[in-house]
């Protein structure tokens, strides 16, 4: 049986689903596509869940994510320690904010506690800040003003603060605050127009697709398929076309190429016990780059041929009904 291997997907989160009829009533999931993921829960689309399939909690709203997994296993490893917060080992007993009351029959596993959007929200900013999750360039979205304010308030009196250079993004639509970005703990106003990638606000504005990269990918086709890689810009060795893993700087106008492992080692600052790195510059044009972006690049330029091809289409555009198409 051989295994069907994937490019590293365009985008990746764990969300906070809550119920518009019943407040109380909340869900944790993680997705590549959270429009999508919506329209399951709400079963105008096959799919969803269980737990949201109760036609008298319909229709459910996403009011808050944490986006930036360098991979779907990454994301899930999120998903199930804050919705099993209880049981987590990547949270110290110590550190638990979330404690069992009672165990299941047999005296099995202890049972999960009852969700609360402030217990979602102290754990979602607690496992921020342990070290399996804390390295990772992580962003946290809200879309309901009062859930991003129960955040602050949270920030605010927790004994610990948010971890340095966290990312926050909320947009609430036409309404309060439409739409601000900033790190830490203050956030700063951003212009009002659609987010990139699908258009609308919130959700909708999420780019699901590999489009944000465009640019990036079409340099990488130019390089890799002209066979123009030159000396690895760590090693200085001359990089053999075909011949390993090569990647690619993201930036624009740089094309640094270097072996896979070089570029793991420059971009691991010294001491640094992690495995993987996370971000760092290139050693040709000094410019940061981020290890996921350069990771997806490269896993689209050999994984992915279908999903290159359909970037890379030119997209025509409609013609009005009832009218030709004006030739050119």
């Amino acid at each position: 049986m051989s295994i069907q291997t994937k490019p590293i997907p365009a985008l990746y989160t764990v969300y906070i689903l809550r119920s518009t009829v019943r407040h109380s009533s909340l869900y944790i999931g993680s997705t590549p596509n959270p429009p999508r993921r919506l329209s399951q829960h709400n079963g105008t689309v096959k799919g969803g869940a269980a737990r949201t399939s109760k036609a008298s909690l319909r229709p459910w709203e996403m009011v808050g994510l944490v986006s930036g997994f360098p991979s779907m296993v990454a994301a899930l490893k999120f998903e199930w320690a804050l919705t099993n917060p209880h049981l987590s080992l990547h949270i110290p007993s110590s550190s638990r904010l979330t404690q069992p009351t009672q165990r299941k029959r047999g005296g099995g596993r202890p049972r999960r506690p009852v969700k609360s959007m402030v217990s979602i929200l102290s754990n979602v900013h607690l496992l921020l800040r342990v070290p399996s999750f804390q390295r990772w360039p992580l962003k946290v979205h809200f879309f309901a003003p009062e859930v991003y304010r129960a955040w602050e308030k949270w920030c605010e009196t927790a004994s610990e603060g948010v971890r340095a250079g966290l990312e926050v993004v909320t947009d609430f639509g036409e309404g309060e605050g439409s739409a601000k970005k900033g790190k830490g703990k203050g956030v700063e106003e951003e212009s009002g127009e659609d987010g990139e990638g699908g258009g609308g606000w919130g959700i909708h504005a999420l780019p699901v697709d590999y489009e944000p990269m465009k640019e990036y990918v079409a340099k990488g086709q130019e390089v890799f398929v002209g066979e123009t890689e030159g000396d690895c810009v760590v090693c200085r060795e001359e990089l053999k076309s075909g011949k390993g893993l090569h990647v690619l700087c993201s930036r624009e106008g740089c094309e640094g190429v270097g072996h896979l492992a070089c570029w793991s080692r420059h971009l691991l600052p010294r001491g640094d016990d992690g495995i993987l790195p996370v971000q760092g510059r290139c050693p040709k044009c000094g410019g940061e780059v981020l290890w996921v972006d350069m990771m997806k690049e490269l896993t689209l330029r050999l994984r992915g041929k279908k999903e290159v091809e359909d970037l890379m289409r030119v997209k025509r555009k409609r013609a009005t009904k009832g009218k030709a198409p004006a030739k050119t």
